[in-house]
């Protein structure tokens, strides 16, 4: 039985959907003002690997991303610029240009990273309606008021807010999470922000309080339901989500639609870790996947070094850490390469495999009994059992790889042969070295030379 660690509840609990056989996900997807970093997509695969595995298990899985392209505020206080249109006065593009520039950008990354796509991408700024429609619901409810810059939702109606993130209330300080400023109380958060001068930001719209535009939480749960229903199954994103964003998701949307709990079971990936601290676009200090291919890295090494930790536990992130994962990851293929049996399934391994995928996707005890599986001398059917396992790993692993080669290194490998030819070993070794310091290594076997591209 597939088991699900649920941040709501702080315990892994066993999944029932809410209707038998199938599962609706919707997962916090990406507010497209820049590059996605690897930390952002490291959430993205465990996503994958989630409907892998549901979707292994025989569930029918309708998977729902939001891509944030207006609303997203510089601060957590429902101040500052919106991301989208610093980003578009910035790069001096229109503010459309800009969100479709980079969400193209993170689909690209998807596919290199084997990533399945949603069955629904929903853009905000194509949902303004639904968004609109929810908050008049609100409004009617009285859970709403209105300030100098916007409607906002008054947290103080429920009794129950902040449970995702076991929020105290009356502990939190003005200026600890978020400034007060002309909200009554402290975790009061933005429905709709007015424009400060309309006419002046290029996404902007009309609605019954004035021309302005949505928060960032309305958007999600007025997609989410749409997709999805009133209540669905599971919800994911990055720790970070937990304190504000997905707390105010709950709360608009229980009020919204009396459904308790809105969502059954909450899943949360922790940080990617560079240099002890979280890797963040405003820290500087951060990889993209076009950043780690310009370093020789293969992106599936990438989604290694990323299974080879729990989705709940902070990854360490480093060039060396990630050149260990290409090392193991090529091993890996180079042994799975020379395996000739294609033999029936084995059911020992395949079991010890099922039962680590299913206990809170345990990738790190998957990726052990996979590599138990190819060292084990004894055991037969370790093709059709490792093409099973790949249906998780979404590793390639038993595809062949082609490698490009310069013509410069083609005619240092052909001197090397002949080297070996004439038994000079001298000069072999010394080809060998010249060829490795242009990023490829020649391995000898009883078939032949066979060359491979390494981590610069």
């Amino acid at each position: 039985m597939l088991k699900l660690y649920n941040t709501l509840i702080r315990k892994k609990q066993a999944f029932k959907p809410i209707k038998k056989g199938q599962v609706g996900i919707y997962s916090c997807g990406p507010t497209v003002y820049s590059y996605q970093h690897i930390g952002n997509l490291r959430s993205y695969i465990f996503v994958d690997v989630l409907k892998r595995v549901l979707k292994y298990n025989d569930y029918k899985v309708r998977h729902v991303m939001n891509v944030t392209d207006v609303g997203h505020l510089t601060s957590d206080a429902d101040t500052g610029e919106d991301k989208i249109e610093k980003a578009a006065k910035k790069e001096k593009k229109t503010a459309k240009e800009i969100a479709n520039y980079y969400w193209i950008i993170f689909k690209q990354d998807f596919k290199k990273l084997n990533i399945d796509e949603p069955n629904i991408w929903a853009k905000a700024t194509e949902h303004i309606k639904e968004q609109i429609r929810m908050i008049k619901i609100l409004e009617r409810k009285e859970y709403t008021y209105r300030t100098n810059d916007g409607i906002y939702f008054d947290t103080s109606k429920l009794k129950d807010y902040g449970k995702l993130a076991q929020l105290k209330k009356e502990g939190l300080q003005a200026g600890k999470r978020i400034c007060l400023g002309k909200k009554k109380n402290i975790t009061d958060f933005a429905l709709w922000k007015f424009s400060e001068k309309p006419g002046v930001r290029q996404q902007e719209w009309k609605s019954p309080w004035g021309i302005g535009f949505p928060g960032w939480h309305i958007e999600c749960s007025a997609m989410s339901s749409k997709y999805l229903g009133k209540q669905f199954d599971i919800h994911t994103g990055g720790e970070e989500h937990i304190p504000i964003h997905h707390t105010n998701e709950i709360a608009q949307s229980e009020a919204v639609f009396d459904e308790k709990p809105w969502v059954k079971y909450w899943l949360h990936a922790r940080w990617l870790l560079f240099k002890g601290e979280k890797m963040a676009k405003s820290k500087g200090a951060i990889y993209t996947i076009s950043d780690l291919e310009k370093e020789g890295f293969n992106p599936l090494t990438y989604r290694y070094f990323t299974l080879t930790a729990h989705y709940r536990t902070q990854l360490n992130f480093t060039l060396d850490n990630l050149k260990k994962a290409q090392n193991a990851y090529d091993r890996l293929k180079n042994i799975i390469s020379e395996l000739v049996d294609n033999d029936k399934i084995n059911k020992q391994y395949l079991g010890q495999f099922k039962k680590a995928i299913n206990n809170d996707l345990d990738m790190p005890v998957a990726l052990s009994v996979l590599w138990n599986l190819i060292r084990d001398k004894k055991v037969k059917g370790k093709i059709k059992t490792i093409q099973e396992m790949d249906k998780i790993f979404g590793l390639d692993l038993l595809k062949k790889e082609e490698i490009s080669i310069s013509g410069n290194v083609k005619n240092l490998i052909e001197q090397r042969e002949e080297a070996r030819k004439q038994k000079n070993w001298k000069e072999s070794d010394e080809l060998r070295g010249k060829i490795k310091s242009l990023g490829y290594w020649v391995e000898d076997t009883d078939k032949g030379s066979k060359i491979k591209k390494l981590a610069i």
